[in-house]
């Protein structure tokens, strides 16, 4: 490995060395980071404004802030990485405790900011290369970083979200321009629509009146009203002069790369990409196809907006961390990704699923942890959420939990909520799963039966998405929540009246909270699975009869079940699928899927199917 001495030889004449100026600050003096100690580094005429966190013993991870922001932006990613790696912060030039050059033209071309981030580099981590993250403008930088020869080394890994290489965007404008065709040219339209705010930064002094007027005051609103951005330490009281200053970082760099873009911009280091789903800035088009330009990609998408260091911090500590871990420890283009189908999709995601300890909840927690999601296996049964969480773990999830809790409680789901949100963050997925089952006429059927089956199997989805689901929306960014109704929903029986009146309004709630909950970007699905090999029919209960009589109903259900043996892992199959693609109802089994067509086209025969009374 290179030192930082021999490194610096190689950056070309006239490049002027970083140095540290002054002493070390005490932790968090002036940087709004708690127990951060800030340094000084001079470079290219400027000073820049470093905050270090963790045991500078550990891997750096060096985190670069985007436009309009300062350093503060990473403040609560930064926490959560500082407990393993030694985490690195600096204010770009021109923003936060940082000087800007003089002038202000020229002063902000790739070329002077990666001279800033080899001087950062050099005086945090000058014997080792230092993992890179970059959102926004902080990714587009980055990006520079990770590409030209001059960082060789230096970069262990880089983690982009939100920002893509220049060079790389005007080559996908140029192969579009060359050979159009009606799908490229609505790809092109479309990222010209959501560039809007480039063309409004390139006119002059107009932007600068903007920031340091009304737009700078607002901007904070701004945030929390579209973005669903928290407060806090972010923004900072800088933000007029670095959004007026950051311009020139659109002016000094956009047009000549997008027009003269670079042939050699290839990534010398692995890349994780993060993609915002909801972004209202970049296509996700504009990394179609990236694989040429960085060859150890890993992909990820996240259903979230664009300000993710704020509203997603979880979740990006989740995917830096493993993706780090990886890079010290081998080959991360190998090693991160789950085996997982939807891995992309659900890697480092926090999935919640109730009746976890056996079943189609135990099936789908597996599922969703060969996805790389993170699980919380919800049930009654103590030791079976245990097992269902520490398998998750082998299988492939980066974390998973096991709680205690009956849905049916509204109480304890309150208090599950709380410490699900201190202790592992906002649900991105919640599976309403547990359920019993119960069978007899309705004239059999007392009233304590129909109270124990209705708060299992409808009082303890409501709850579910009551308490889950508000936390969803307040997030501001999307979601999913999965509820387990049956073909029982849409198939009546005589011998059923309980369990498919529960499962019938499991299907409407579906139905109606997704038609409230479409417009804060959570999807709401129904599961409609029919005869699955579960465990549920052991436990099932019968009105109406003896004892005796209920355990024989019960090993003979269990039999008939096990000859169907529908496995309960293509249901799991089916609900990732059905959150993937945003299904409203899914019939999972052929019996499932008939009856529900017969719902729709042929009710009558439904009804004459309804009178019959299997043998048992």
């Amino acid at each position: 490995m290179n030192t930082g001495r021999e490194r610096n030889k190689g950056r070309g004449q006239g490049q002027e060395q970083g140095q540290v100026r002054g002493r070390e600050r005490g932790p968090g003096q002036g940087s709004g980071l708690a127990g951060a100690v800030e340094r000084r580094v001079h470079t290219g005429g400027v000073e820049l404004c470093v905050a270090e966190l963790g045991d500078r013993a550990q891997p750096t991870v060096m985190l670069v802030h985007g436009y309009p922001d300062s350093k503060e932006v990473w403040s609560e990613v930064a926490r959560g990485l500082a407990d393993r790696f030694h985490v690195v912060l600096y204010d770009v030039r021109g923003c936060g405790r940082s000087t800007a050059p003089k002038p202000l033209r020229g002063g902000f071309t790739l070329e002077k900011l990666t001279d800033d981030f080899l001087a950062v580099a050099d005086a945090v981590s000058p014997d080792r290369p230092v993992h890179l993250v970059g959102h926004d403008w902080g990714s587009v930088q980055a990006w520079e970083f990770a590409t030209v020869r001059r960082t060789e080394g230096r970069i262990a890994s880089f983690t982009s979200m939100s920002g893509p290489s220049l060079d790389h965007f005007g080559h996908w404008i140029k192969q579009r321009m060359a050979r159009p065709t009606p799908r490229r040219a609505a790809q092109l339209l479309n990222q010209g629509a959501k560039s809007w705010y480039v063309y409004m930064l390139h006119t002059p002094v107009l932007p600068e009146l903007a920031w340091k007027g009304p737009l700078g005051k607002r901007w904070p609103r701004i945030l929390e009203r579209v973005e669903k951005v928290p407060g806090g330490d972010y923004p900072t009281a800088s933000l007029p002069t670095d959004a007026a200053h950051g311009a020139w970082l659109y002016r000094d760099n956009v047009r000549a790369r997008l027009r003269r873009p670079r042939a050699d911009a290839y990534a010398h280091c692995p890349v994780q990409l993060i993609t915002p789903t909801g972004d209202a800035f970049l296509s996700q088009r504009l990394y179609d196809d990236l694989e040429q330009w960085a060859p150890q990609l890993v992909r990820r998408t996240l259903p979230a907006k664009h300000w993710v260091p704020r509203t997603r911090p979880d979740q990006l500590v989740s995917w830096i961390t493993e993706f780090v871990t990886a890079k010290e420890e081998g080959d991360p283009a190998k090693q991160v990704a789950a085996s997982g189908t939807y891995a992309d999709r659900f890697g480092g995601q926090l999935v919640l699923v109730t009746g976890a300890a056996s079943g189609i909840g135990r099936a789908t927690a597996f599922a969703f942890a060969e996805a790389g999601a993170r699980i919380i296996a919800v049930d009654r049964d103590t030791e079976g959420a245990a097992r269902t969480a520490d398998m998750s773990r082998l299988i492939g999830a980066p974390q998973a939990w096991a709680e205690v809790v009956d849905v049916a409680d509204e109480a304890a789901m309150e208090k599950l909520a709380d410490k699900v949100d201190a202790e592992y963050g906002t649900v991105d997925v919640l599976v309403n799963n547990a359920g019993v089952g119960l069978s007899g006429s309705f004239l059999q059927t007392s009233a304590e039966d129909w109270k124990k089956v209705l708060d299992v199997n409808l009082w303890g989805v409501i709850h579910g998405c009551r308490i889950f689901g508000k936390r969803m929306a307040d997030r501001g960014q999307g979601g999913h929540i999965v509820n387990t109704a049956s073909a029982a929903a849409f198939q009546p029986s005589k011998m059923l009246p309980a369990y498919s009146t529960s499962k019938a309004a499991v299907l409407m709630l579906s139905e109606c909270l997704r038609a409230e909950l479409a417009g804060q970007g959570i999807g709401v699905s129904a599961i409609c699975p029919g005869l699955v090999n579960t465990g549920i029919t052991a436990s099932a209960r019968f009105a109406g009869v003896s004892a005796e009589e209920e355990k024989r109903r019960q090993a003979k259900a269990a039999r008939m079940y096990g000859l169907r043996n529908y496995p309960p892992e293509k249901v799991a199959d089916a609900i990732l699928r059905a959150v993937v693609r945003n299904q409203a109802v899914v019939p999972v089994t052929p019996e499932a899927r008939g009856a529900h067509l017969l719902s729709r086209v042929a009710p009558g025969a439904l009804r004459a199917l309804a009178r019959f009374e299997p043998r048992l």
